[in-house]
Formats: structure tokens, C-alpha cells, sequence
């Protein structure tokens, strides 16, 4: 777990090129959607899979967030709220809404990418795909809005007050979900520091 404490990145970053683009797609340039859809499309997947545990669940999610990204872009308000933000709420509630009708499905992780450049070597390439594998365990474990305020605010690098938006919660409410959430993953990894190669931090 040495990357979940990282600072979250600038929220300022990339909301303007966002907003350009969709306001570009809705004016009828269609590369404007595959360059927002190849900024924004693997951080979507990528927060449904670390939310549902499941790949083919996750590619539908994301599918779906950006097919109603792309309808409400003639009607976007530039300056209301950011891309991002609102993108990753669609998402929060998409996953939801497959919880509900019971379609959370927790399979193993034995689909773990492997990384294409070799030069990190066989042994390293092991490690981070058993890294991974734990960690997306461990995050299956928690009761479903922890899970999500800590892959928003540790994975997303995220800050508090978007995390808020997204989930519809106060930022204090926030903040004790991200820290019950983080030490339940201490708990629940302590048992496989030294296997995971944490030993020394």
C-alpha cells in the first residue's frame, strides 16, 4: 500500500481541454470525441473495475458513462461543474445501480494485464500483478461507499470536495469513509506485507 497515501493531483488540471473538447464534439467535430474519449474513457474503466471487481462489468459501465457524456454534450454548461466530476458521478451511479439489481458479481482476479514493456523483468512484473490482485481484493472487502471514497481520493487522486460532489455527501462524511476505508485496507493486507514487498515502509 505505498501509493495510497499519495497527494491528490492538481483538480484544475485538464478540466479546460475537457470542456473544449465536449463543447468541440457538441459543435460536431467527431475527433473531439475520440481524443475525450481516450483521455477520460481508461479512467472510467478503470473506476468501475476497481468499484465492481468484475472486467466485462466494467467495460459496460464505462461504455455507458460515455454514451450519456456524448448526449448531454449539446446542453453542457462550461463552467458549471468540470467533466471529470461529473463523468466519475455518472459512473459512481452506474455501478450503483447494477449493485441494486443485484449484478455485482465478485470473481476472482485472475485477469491481470500484463505490463508490454519487459524491462521491468519477469520477477517485478510478478510483483506488481500480485500487488494488484491484493489490493483489489482487499478493496471488494469494504462495505461499498468506503470502497468508493477511497478509489476516488487514493486511486483518482481526487480532493475531498469533488469526492463530495461525486458521491453526494458532505466533505466531512467524506473524510471518515477514506479513513475507516484506509485502515480497514491496512487490516485487511497486514497479513501479506512481506509477500507484497511493503516490509520495508
Amino acid at each position: 500500500m505505498a501509493d495510497i497515501g499519495n497527494a491528490p493531483a492538481d483538480p484544475s488540471a485538464g478540466a479546460d481541454t475537457d470542456a473544449a473538447l465536449l463543447a468541440a464534439f457538441a459543435a460536431g467535430d467527431r475527433m473531439a470525441a475520440g481524443q475525450l474519449t481516450t483521455r477520460l474513457g481508461p479512467r472510467v474503466f478503470g473506476l468501475a473495475l476497481r468499484l465492481l471487481g468484475d472486467r466485462a462489468e466494467a467495460e459496460d459501465v464505462a461504455q455507458e458513462a460515455m454514451l450519456r457524456l456524448w448526449r448531454i454534450a449539446p446542453d453542457w454548461r462550461h463552467g458549471e461543474a468540470r467533466v471529470t466530476t461529473w463523468l466519475y458521478r455518472v459512473t459512481v451511479n452506474l455501478v450503483t445501480d447494477r449493485r441494486r439489481r443485484g449484478r455485482d458479481r465478485m470473481s476472482p482476479l485472475d485477469q491481470v494485464d500484463e505490463p508490454a514493456d519487459p524491462s521491468p523483468g519477469v520477477a517485478r512484473q510478478m510483483l506488481d500483478a500480485q500487488r494488484h490482485d491484493a489490493l483489489q481484493a482487499a478493496l471488494m472487502q469494504l462495505p461499498e461507499r468506503q470502497r468508493e471514497a477511497v478509489v476516488l481520493r487514493h486511486i483518482e487522486e481526487l480532493g475531498n470536495p469533488e469526492i463530495a460532489g461525486i458521491m453526494d455527501i458532505s466533505t466531512e462524511a467524506v473524510e471518515s469513509l477514506t479513513a475507516r476505508g484506509k485502515r480497514a485496507l491496512a487490516a485487511i493486507l497486514a497479513g501479506q506485507r512481506a509477500d507484497l514487498g511493503y516490509d520495508d515502509d
